[in-house]
């Protein structure tokens, strides 16, 4: 038996996707304008964010490298064979599956399609040493360039499709908050509360995107101590009158992921935690105010600063105010370019869809002890922003 190295499996018919072949022809558009204004004659990309946004197609790794291949005519995915024809179905342009009958097959497909010899684009902030190592040999380009940072910024600014999903994705996160919010009670475990959010919100994703793969929806739910860092996993610690909550709902839609975090407490809330709260909801308001057209993420990160600073809190804070949203999750995706950081002189603009999170976290042993955060999602607008996100805030509404 004659074994393949790479070969088409096109197996039954193209799904729905998120979005339509024509959204998806202008984001190509859009990388082929980066292509011609760096002289590229291919991009290979590999990372889950671009081969989802330029594509449709969400790989699941497993150790196996994957790819998209985009030259002036075309746009192939490349992908493992134990996938089978889904990466096709679940895709807006042509596929090639590699096989694993011999080492390199994936490299073997991609120089199939980008050609020996040439200009090509990678982005080297996915790329491992391994990869460019292979790249060099089997593809031997004429020279390369990273064109990470230029995919980025196209990414930063939403389609109005994309908008629409990202604004579904707030509402869903909401219903997992509503869902979370009636399931605290005294002595309840993390892991028991968590659950019950990640189950309302997966069943409405399947309620609003009949025709959508489900994957990859949480919650990080903390309680006590463990609300002292934003990404602490869940635990079947059990919940104690007077303890702080934080409630974080992350639906993802088809790569796309929202957040909702809220601070919570269990039955009542003392004194020094009230003021640490009210001051961190002061700060989320004034960010909030100040997400609008023109506005960099480094002034509006230092706004925040003086704001803190004059109630001799900066020292509690623990990260930037807010971050951008689209195709991304916890495990891949970052468009680090629109972060509220100091580093960062991103100017907003229209389309643009970003978070305001201040997060304050007093140590343990200290009055107020615990970690204080709230999250909201506002678009960019023409005069302003819109906040997506509905569930409510502050001392009135989360004192359960």
């Amino acid at each position: 038996m004659e074994r393949p190295q790479f070969f088409r499996f096109h197996n039954g018919e193209k799904a729905p996707l998120p979005f339509t072949l024509a959204e998806y022809d202008s984001r190509l558009m859009g990388l082929r304008s980066i292509m011609d204004a760096h002289g590229l004659d291919a991009v290979v990309l590999t990372s889950m964010h671009n081969i989802a946004y330029y594509s449709g197609f969400l790989y699941c790794a497993f150790g196996r490298p994957y790819g998209l291949v985009v030259t002036a005519s075309d746009a192939v995915v490349i992908s493992a064979g134990i996938d089978a024809g889904q990466p096709w179905r679940r895709c807006a342009c042509d596929a090639i599956t590699y096989t694993d009958w011999e080492r390199d097959n994936y490299w073997r497909a991609v120089a199939h399609v980008a050609g020996t010899g040439r200009r090509i684009g990678i982005e080297e902030d996915h790329m491992t040493l391994a990869q460019c190592e292979k790249l060099r040999h089997l593809l031997r380009p004429q020279s390369t360039l990273d064109i990470a940072p230029q995919t980025m910024r196209q990414r930063m600014v939403k389609s109005e499709a994309e908008r629409e999903l990202i604004r579904a994705g707030a509402k869903v996160a909401d219903v997992g908050g509503y869902a979370i919010r009636d399931a605290i009670r005294e002595g309840a475990r993390e892991i028991d509360v968590a659950m019950a959010g990640r189950d309302a919100m997966e069943a409405e994703i399947a309620a609003r995107f009949p025709d959508a793969e489900y994957r990859d929806t949480w919650v990080w739910f903390q309680s006590g101590i463990n609300t002292d860092g934003a990404h602490n996993p869940v635990t079947a610690r059990k919940l104690a009158r007077g303890d702080i909550l934080s409630l974080n709902t992350f639906p993802m839609i088809s790569g796309y992921y929202t957040a909702l975090e809220r601070t919570l407490f269990v039955g009542e809330v003392d004194d020094a935690s009230l003021a640490y709260w009210q001051a961190n909801v002061g700060a989320h308001e004034l960010g909030m105010s100040l997400i609008k057209p023109g506005a960099t993420c480094a002034g509006i990160t230092h706004a925040i600063n003086d704001f803190f600073a004059e109630r001799d809190m900066l020292q509690y804070r623990s990260f930037g105010y807010g971050h951008s949203f689209g195709v991304l999750s916890h495990y891949y995706g970052r468009e680090a370019g629109l972060e509220l950081r100091e580093d960062i002189d991103t100017v907003l603009e229209p389309g643009m869809v970003i978070s305001m999170e201040p997060m304050l976290t007093i140590p343990e042993g200290q009055p107020g002890a615990g970690g204080y955060r709230e999250h909201d999602i506002l678009i960019v607008t023409a005069d302003g922003a819109e906040d997506i996100t509905g569930f409510p805030y502050g001392p009135d509404h989360n004192v359960i």
